[in-house]
């Protein structure tokens, strides 16, 4: 993805990196479109001041992506930070306004991204076999795993949720105050990324019961973040 553009200011390694992710999440066939679209937008020479891409694209694509999912919806608690990355378009933020808006986005990030199935599996199997070595029947044994997996599954997809808020949380709201790209490649942009496109895609599933990749949402953050590089990035 990255390519020599001429003339201008050097593209921010963070927006390098969401973009390098992004096109990796594109199903083949649509990837070689979208990086012209990119080089298009950024082969300009113009360079947008601060992350007013980055704002385009939270309140644009990204947040209503996962409001889909949400308990309460879009007029919840994703609402407050979608407005905020608006108001920065125009004004900074303040780093504790970011924080405290951005707390519930990333705990509600990080639940959805865990993997609950595979974790589910997991502790089920082991809690069966301990009580089935333990002298229990299949029936017993495998009703006690079901039992620890719920319990064992929700406390660590919450504990996951909270460790990665606060690894994130911070640097995140002092990357949005400061309106600054080299602060925001410190939150590591790419990996947020990867969990947005876990916690927003759907479950699918072949006919023959096999889990199929959910392409709409990684499809929708690539159009929308070309949308929003196009707008910011403009001459």
């Amino acid at each position: 993805m990255r390519a020599r553009l001429a003339g201008g200011p050097p593209v921010p390694e963070a927006l390098w990196q969401l973009t390098g992710v992004l096109h990796e999440q594109l199903p083949p066939g649509a990837r070689e479109t979208w990086a012209h679209r990119i080089h298009r937008a950024l082969a300009t020479g113009a360079r947008a001041a601060g992350l007013r891409a980055v704002h385009v694209w939270q309140a644009g694509t990204v947040l209503p992506l996962l409001a889909r999912t949400a308990p309460d919806g879009p007029a919840g608690s994703l609402a407050a930070p979608a407005d905020l990355h608006r108001a920065a378009l125009d004004a900074r933020v303040a780093e504790e306004t970011w924080r405290t808006a951005l707390r519930p986005v990333l705990l509600r990030k990080y639940h959805d991204a865990y993997d609950r199935a595979g974790a589910y599996t997991e502790a089920h199997d082991d809690a069966r076999d301990y009580a089935l070595a333990n002298g229990h029947s299949h029936a017993d044994a495998d009703a006690y795993g079901h039992r620890y997996a719920e319990l064992s599954t929700d406390a660590n997809a919450d504990a996951f949720a909270e460790a990665h808020a606060r690894a994130v949380g911070d640097a995140l709201a002092r990357a949005y105050a400061a309106d600054d790209w080299q602060a925001y490649a410190a939150t590591f942009p790419g990996a947020q990324l990867r969990a947005v496109v876990r916690a927003a895609a759907a479950p699918a599933c072949g006919e023959d019961g096999a889990a199929l990749p959910d392409t709409s949402v990684p499809t929708s953050l690539a159009e929308g973040f070309a949308d929003a590089v196009a707008d910011s990035f403009r001459p």
